[in-house]
C-alpha cells in the first residue's frame, strides 16, 4: 500500500489568471495548515497575481498557453521526485479549504479524493443554475457510460501522484477533470468523494460561470471529452490489451450496463446527439456569415448518433427521456429562428388591444409599440398569418412576459407531449426516431417555430382515431374526439383542413350522412370560436391574401420551381398549385385506409407541391413515420439542413432566397428516393406486386396451352 499524503509529501497546483485580489489569501491558507509546497501556475494573467504569489510564498510558473488543463499539465511538470501527493484547488478563494485535513484522512483508503460541492447546502447554493446542471448532467454521463457513481467535478481535488502520471491525461481546457475521473475509473482507481462547502468567488470573475460564453465554451468542452473517452472505450475490442485493473474495470462497468437494459451503441448514440447539441448551441444566429456551416457540425453528429440510435432493439426509459429532455435543455439557450419575433410582437400587441390581423408591424398606430426586437420581425409589413388559437397562446404567453426562452419552452412542453403519445402507441425504441431527430429539435428548442403546438392535437387525434390500441373498432365517440381535437389542429395551423375531409367521409361511409355532418361541425368548432374575438362585422381578414409573400413568395420549393422552369409565369400565381393538393386529397380518399396513412401521404404530398418550403416543415411528417418507419421522412431529416444554405447566401449579401439546382437537389433527393423505396416495399408487403406477378403467370400459362398442339388437335 501507498503512503498517505502528508503535509510533507504533499504539493499544491494552482491554476490562476488574472486573480490578483484572491491568490495571497488563498496561498496563506493553505501555509496556515503547513503546507508549504505550493505552485502557483500563472495562466496568461495580466495583473498583479505572479506578483502577489510570489510575495505571499508560493513559486509561480509561467504558463502562457491558456487553458486549465494546460495549467494543471505544466504544473505536474515542474513537480519534484519527492511530490507524492498532488492537490488541485482554485485560486479564486471559493473552495473550502479548512476541509483540507479531511482529504488527507481519506488517503490512508483512496487513490482520487474529490470535493462534492453538490453534496452540501452551502454548495448547491453558491454554484450556479448552470453549473449545477452541467455538473449533474457530466457526471450522469459518468455513470451511464462507466458505470459508476460520482456527483460532481469539483476542482478541489486530491491524487496520489504515481496514479497521476498513469491516467496520461491529454486534455487542456475544461474537459481536464472530467477526463481525470473517467481515466480513474478505467484504470480501477478507489475514488472517494468528499462533501465540500463551497464559497462565493472572493474576487475577479470566473473563467466559465462567469459569462454565458464562457459556461457554453466548458459545456461543449466537458461533453466533446466525453463523447470522445466513449468513442475510445467503443472502439477497444480487445480487453487483454488492457492493465489487469483496467480490465476489471471495463468488465464490471459493462455488467451493470448490460443489468440496465443498454448497451454501448446506446450509449454511444446518447452521447454524440448531446455532443451535437451543445456543439451546434452556439451557432443559431445566422446573421453571421460562417455561422451555417459550424452549425451543421453540430447538427451533423446529432444525426449521427441519431442514425446509430435507429439501430437499437431496446432503450431504457432514464436513457431515453434523459436524452430527450438533455437535448432540449442543451438548445433552449441558443439564438432562435427569426420567426420567433413575430410571435413576441403578436402576443405583444394583443396586451394593448391591438389584432395582429388589422395591424401589420409597421402599422403607424403601433409604432409607440416598438421593442428593442422590432426591427428583428420579418414581412413586417404583412399581417399576422397564424390562425386564431395561436394567436390566443401568443398572447397568453406574452402577458406573462415576451421571452423568446418562455415562447420556446411552450413550444418544447408540447413536443415532448407528442413524445409521450407516441411512447403510449408504439413505445420508446420507434419513437427515437422522432424524440431524437436533429430536426426536431433544432425546430422547436433551438429554433422556436411553433409547429409542435398544431402537430401535438394532430397526433393526438390521430392516434384516438386510428386508436391508442391496435385492432380496436372505430366508434362515434372516438370520432367525434378526433374531430374536436383535429379542430384545434386546425385552429393552430391551417394545413390540418383537408385531413378533416378523411374524418367526414369515413363518418359518412361507417355512421352516415347526419354523423358526417357532426363530424365536420366538430372540427370546424375551434376555429369559428376562437375566430370570433377577432373579427369584425364587416372584416374577418385571417389569411391576408393579398400580400405578395401569399401570393407569389417562393422558398426552396419542388414542384413550383420545376414548373416555373418551362412556365415563368407560374411563377406570380401561387393558387394554382391549390388543383394538384386537391386531386391528392382526393386519391388518397379512396386510398387511405387509416388516419395515419392519410395524414402522413396528405403532408408528404403538400410539401412537395408548396411553394414555400422551411425546413422546419418537414416536421410535419415526422410523427408518421414512427408508425410507418418512410424511408423518404427520416432520410429529409438530415437533407433538410441544407435549406440554411439560404442563411448563409443573405449572410454574405445575396438576398435572393433561391437554391441553385445541385443544393435543391441534396435537399430533396434523398426525400424522393426514400418515399419511392418505401412505397415499393410498402407494396410488396400488401400483396399488390404479387397479385400482378400472378396474374401475369396466369395470362402466360393460358396463352402457352392454347398454342400447344394438343390443344390445337382438339380443337
Amino acid at each position: 500500500m501507498n503512503s498517505p499524503a502528508t503535509t510533507a509529501n504533499l504539493w499544491v497546483i494552482i491554476p490562476a489568471r488574472n486573480e490578483e485580489t484572491t491568490i495571497a489569501s488563498v496561498i496563506q491558507s493553505l501555509q496556515a495548515q503547513g503546507i508549504d509546497h505550493i505552485l502557483v501556475v500563472d495562466n496568461g494573467s495580466d495583473d498583479r497575481t505572479a506578483e502577489r504569489a510570489t510575495r505571499a510564498g508560493a513559486t509561480v510558473i509561467a504558463e502562457p498557453q491558456p487553458g486549465y488543463g494546460q495549467a494543471c499539465w505544466q504544473g505536474i511538470q515542474h513537480l519534484p521526485p519527492e511530490a507524492a501527493w498532488v492537490l488541485f484547488c482554485d485560486a479564486d478563494g471559493s473552495d473550502d479549504r479548512s476541509q483540507i485535513p479531511t482529504f488527507l484522512q481519506a488517503t490512508e483508503h483512496a487513490d482520487l479524493i474529490i470535493g462534492d460541492r453538490r453534496a452540501t447546502a452551502t454548495g448547491r447554493s453558491n454554484l450556479t443554475p448552470v453549473q449545477n446542471f452541467g455538473n449533474g448532467l457530466a457526471t450522469t454521463l459518468i455513470h451511464w457510460g462507466w458505470g459508476q457513481v460520482q456527483h460532481d467535478l469539483g476542482p478541489m481535488r486530491l491524487i496520489q501522484r504515481a496514479a497521476l502520471e498513469q491516467l496520461q491525461l491529454r486534455d487542456r481546457a475544461f474537459g481536464w477533470t472530467v477526463e481525470m475521473q473517467v481515466r480513474a475509473i478505467e484504470a480501477g482507481l478507489n475514488i472517494t468523494e468528499i462533501p465540500v462547502n463551497y464559497h462565493p468567488r472572493q474576487g475577479g470573475q470566473s473563467k466559465i460561470s462567469g459569462t454565458i460564453r464562457g459556461s457554453i465554451q466548458a459545456g461543449i468542452t466537458i461533453l466533446s471529452t466525453l463523447a470522445w473517452l466513449a468513442v475510445q472505450r467503443a472502439v477497444r475490442s480487445d480487453p487483454s490489451s488492457q492493465s489487469a485493473t483496467e480490465g476489471k474495470s471495463w468488465t464490471a462497468s459493462n455488467q451493470m450496463i448490460e443489468s440496465l437494459g443498454i448497451g454501448n451503441l446506446a450509449i454511444f448514440s446518447a452521447l454524440l446527439v448531446l455532443l451535437g447539441c451543445a456543439i451546434a448551441l452556439p451557432f443559431g444566429d445566422f446573421r453571421i456569415a460562417g455561422t451555417v456551416y459550424r452549425f451543421w457540425v453540430g447538427m451533423g453528429l446529432v444525426g449521427i448518433g441519431w442514425l446509430f440510435a435507429g439501430q437499437l432493439r431496446a432503450i431504457a426509459a432514464w436513457l431515453f427521456w434523459g436524452v430527450t429532455l438533455g437535448s432540449r435543455i442543451l438548445l433552449l439557450p441558443m439564438y432562435p429562428g427569426d420567426d420567433v419575433w413575430r410571435y413576441l410582437w403578436e402576443g405583444y400587441i394583443q396586451t394593448f388591444g391591438f389584432s395582429p390581423y388589422h395591424f401589420a408591424p409597421t402599422a403607424p398606430e403601433l409604432e409607440a409599440l416598438r421593442t428593442d426586437w422590432w426591427p428583428l420581425i420579418n414581412h413586417p409589413s404583412v399581417s399576422a398569418i397564424y390562425p386564431p388559437i395561436t394567436q390566443t397562446g401568443f398572447h397568453a404567453l406574452a402577458s406573462i412576459t415576451p421571452s423568446v426562452w418562455l415562447f420556446k419552452l411552450a413550444f418544447i412542453a408540447a413536443d415532448l407531449l407528442i413524445c409521450w403519445l407516441l411512447c403510449r402507441r408504439y413505445g420508446r425504441t420507434r419513437t427515437l426516431l422522432y424524440a431524437w431527430n436533429p430536426l426536431i429539435l433544432y425546430s422547436f428548442a433551438g429554433g422556436a417555430h411553433y409547429d409542435a403546438w398544431f402537430l401535438l392535437p394532430l397526433v393526438a387525434a390521430w392516434l384516438v382515431w386510428d386508436g391508442l390500441t391496435a385492432d380496436r373498432p372505430l366508434t362515434p365517440k372516438r370520432c367525434y374526439w378526433a374531430a374536436a381535437l383535429l379542430g384545434v389542429s386546425i385552429a393552430i395551423k391551417w394545413m390540418s383542413v383537408p385531413i378533416l375531409a378523411f374524418l367526414v367521409w369515413r363518418s359518412l361511409r361507417q355512421f352516415g350522412f347526419k354523423f358526417a355532418v357532426g363530424v365536420g361541425l366538430i372540427g370546424f368548432l375551434p376555429m369559428l370560436m376562437s375566430a370570433a374575438p377577432f373579427c369584425r362585422p364587416t372584416s374577418c381578414p385571417l389569411i391576408p391574401t393579398s400580400s405578395t409573400f401569399v401570393r407569389f413568395g417562393r422558398s426552396a420549393e419542388l414542384v413550383p420551381y420545376w414548373v416555373a422552369q418551362m412556365v415563368p409565369e407560374s411563377n406570380w400565381h401561387n393558387w394554382l398549385y391549390l388543383f394538384p393538393l386537391a386531386l391528392i386529397v382526393l386519391w388518397l380518399l379512396f386510398r387511405a385506409k387509416t388516419l395515419g396513412q392519410f395524414s402522413q401521404w396528405y403532408l408528404i404530398g403538400l410539401l412537395v407541391v408548396s411553394p414555400i418550403i422551411h425546413a422546419w416543415y418537414f416536421t410535419w411528417a415526422i410523427p408518421f413515420a414512427v408508425a410507418s418507419r418512410n424511408l423518404g421522412i427520416r432520410l429529409v431529416s438530415l437533407s433538410a439542413f441544407v435549406y440554411f444554405i439560404l442563411q448563409q447566401q443573405m449572410a454574405v449579401g445575396n438576398w435572393n432566397w433561391y437554391l441553385n439546382s445541385w443544393e435543391r437537389s441534396l435537399l430533396w433527393g434523398p426525400m424522393l428516393a426514400g418515399l419511392v423505396i418505401s412505397a415499393t416495399q410498402a407494396s410488396l408487403r400488401s400483396g399488390e406486386f404479387r397479385s400482378l406477378g400472378q396474374s401475369l403467370a396466369s395470362l402466360q400459362y393460358r396463352t402457352k396451352k392454347q398454342k400447344s398442339p394438343e390443344t390445337l388437335m382438339n380443337n
